[in-house]
């Protein structure tokens, strides 16, 4: 007989993308028990979820869930896995491993009791992490791409994100978005002069995502506009400056 820290401890295994072999091997237990305790102990834990509660709460900490989900909306999705039931996953290019870093702390600060991947892919580090309630944070999962479908946020989440706006803001930008110096020349007294200046550009083809970064903008006072389609422009002095003290640079 296995009490049920035991039980738990063995699951926990099966929820980080263990096999049942492998599972089994480190522990010490049957393939077989593990199984059956999968399915007699797992459909009844919905109280591991902060959404799946008598009273559903908002994700702690708050903070990292809004950032999350800007990541999400950005270059995330949940997938279904055979025997966790889900996974995220969220491409993070090679080029900022402190975004990586930023990523993996925030899925992790969320999702504490399930462990961290990072694998690497041609150009980029898919940072996934498996469970069975992924789904419940980001209700946005659905079949097909982002953009070719309607996404609004759940009450709870434009609760998060009203509470923590800088937070979502830098999601959306550490994900589709990036802040550049562009330059222009003037002619002054006679010569021509070269100026630079930082701006931020976030992309996205989906409107609504769109619009929840510039819905957001506008909540937080900053100036922008529509550079073309699919692209979002701040560019005022003032308004980068703003940028910079809460987001700045990827890195």
């Amino acid at each position: 007989m296995y009490d049920l820290e035991t039980r738990k401890r063995a699951l926990t295994l099966l929820r980080q993308g263990r096999s049942l072999n492998s599972a089994s091997r480190q522990t010490g237990i049957s393939r077989a028990a593990i199984r059956g305790w999968q399915a007699r102990i797992e459909p009844l834990r919905p109280s591991d979820c902060c959404r799946c509660r008598d009273r559903p709460e908002l994700p702690h900490p708050p903070d990292a869930y809004a950032y999350l989900l800007g990541l999400y909306l950005g270059d995330g999705c949940v997938s279904p896995h055979p025997r966790t039931g889900y996974f995220l996953r969220i491409a993070c290019a090679n080029a900022w491993p402190g975004l990586i870093d930023a990523c993996a702390n925030a899925v992790h600060a969320v999702h504490p009791t399930g462990s961290v991947h990072r694998l690497p892919r041609e150009g980029c580090v898919s940072v996934v992490s498996y469970g069975r309630h992924w789904p419940c944070l980001f209700p946005q999962h659905a079949p097909g791409k982002k953009h070719e479908r309607h996404i609004q946020l759940a009450t709870w989440q434009r609760e998060s994100v009203n509470a923590h706006p800088w937070e979502f803001l830098r999601g959306l930008v550490h994900s589709d978005g990036c802040r550049t110096t562009n330059w222009t020349e003037r002619t002054v007294a006679g010569q021509r002069k070269r100026y630079e200046y930082p701006r931020y550009f976030f992309t996205n083809k989906s409107e609504d995502i769109r619009r929840l970064y510039t819905d957001t903008l506008d909540h937080l006072g900053i100036e922008w506009k529509q550079a073309n389609t699919w692209n979002i422009s701040v560019a005022r002095k003032a308004s980068v400056a703003m940028m910079d003290r809460h987001i700045g640079p990827k890195d």
